[in-house]
């Protein structure tokens, strides 16, 4: 039986949640207090037997608040763990390349994770992206600088990048 944890911190792009495993790496991130919201995103073969709610989740709640408070290196440290095949697994390490400040766009981040035609997979890696944050996927975008999609919503996306510019 693992027994994950879970917190929310209030941040400016709003309040942020993730579930961490009992060895510290995060299963599922997201700007939502609502945790029904993220735990669909864990790979069934790591969805912990209970979660449950604590006020502080150590180095994973330091990263949180320091990121949100300037340090845009604090999040790249953090362990995370999401299951998936062969390419997702390594278009979400590639993403973690990914600099703040530096946006790429989804045909440049295929290119990144090495399959330059597979612009619809890469584009499908940030949106099964289970650990928002600490995998960056809001530092891709569309080709002409439009945002493209993001799962906490465009408003979030765009406090991001602004907040990384």
């Amino acid at each position: 039986m693992s027994v994950a944890h879970t917190s929310t911190v209030d941040t400016p792009a709003g309040p942020f949640t993730a579930v961490v495993a009992p060895d510290g790496a995060v299963l599922a991130s997201g700007w939502t207090s609502d945790i029904s919201l993220l735990t669909p995103q864990i790979h069934a073969s790591l969805m912990p037997s209970e979660i449950t709610p604590r006020a502080d989740l150590g180095d994973v709640t330091k990263a949180v608040v320091a990121y949100h408070e300037g340090d845009l290196t604090a999040i790249d440290t953090i362990e995370v763990r999401q299951k998936s095949g062969p390419f997702l697994q390594h278009a979400w390490d590639v993403l973690r390349t990914v600099r703040a400040g530096e946006p790429v766009t989804y045909s440049e981040y295929a290119e990144l994770s090495g399959r330059p035609a597979a612009i619809r997979a890469a584009a499908s890696a940030c949106a099964r992206n289970s650990v928002a944050l600490f995998v960056p996927c809001h530092r891709v975008i569309r080709i002409g600088g439009n945002l493209g999609g993001f799962r906490w919503g465009l408003d979030v996306k765009r406090w991001l990048l602004a907040h990384e510019a």
